[in-house]
């Protein structure tokens, strides 16, 4: 295990409004487990020392649950909240709707960031990042504070002001569910 990996805590943002799927995509199942429990697992077993749901409470699917301190101002406030809580360690974070998201992705994430050594954060990528798969070392908390404050609220677009690499992963593991046409039959 990787010195980032053997520290590092795991955030499963579940405060998303879910207009597409027109439920709460947090609590749908997939093959008979909730996406942010799935999503929990991988990262604890990918080595997460502590695994929190950030987001509403009756979302986190039995989760330790971490209370967004930017309801509703999109997934940068949910990142900065899981950056603040976890510091001085590292956080992954996933979206609860990367439902089929591996051990395997997760651990790739930890080995680019020890490889890449002064980054801020290592994305997963297929044909293009998915900044919601992301490894966030501490050193972002500041630039992305800095961005949050100043009113940016996109998640690719704050990624300009951090120290950023890129690990390209199976396209599998980064579908995510936004609609029931999503989810297996």
């Amino acid at each position: 295990m990787s010195a980032v990996a053997s520290a590092c805590w795991g955030a499963v943002l579940v405060g998303g409004r879910s207009s597409r799927m027109g439920r709460d995509k947090a609590l749908v199942e997939v093959d008979g487990i909730a996406m942010a429990r799935r999503v929990a697992t991988v990262l604890q077993d990918a080595g997460c020392v502590s695994v929190v749901a950030v987001g509403p409470a009756h979302l986190a699917s039995g989760l330790a649950v971490l209370a967004d301190e930017h309801p509703g101002a999109g997934p940068l406030g949910a990142i900065l909240t899981a950056l603040h809580a976890a510091e001085p360690s590292a956080v992954v974070v996933a979206a609860c709707d990367l439902a089929w998201l591996d051990t395997l992705s997760v651990m790739a994430l930890f080995d680019a960031a020890t490889a890449n050594g002064e980054v801020d954060v290592v994305v997963g990528r297929t044909d293009r990042i998915e900044p919601l798969c992301a490894l966030w070392l501490p050193t972002a908390t500041a630039s992305l504070q800095a961005a949050f404050d100043a009113g940016e609220r996109s998640v690719r677009r704050a990624l300009l002001a951090v120290r950023c690499a890129e690990v390209t992963l199976d396209a599998a593991a980064l579908r995510n569910v936004n609609s029931p046409g999503d989810l297996p039959e």
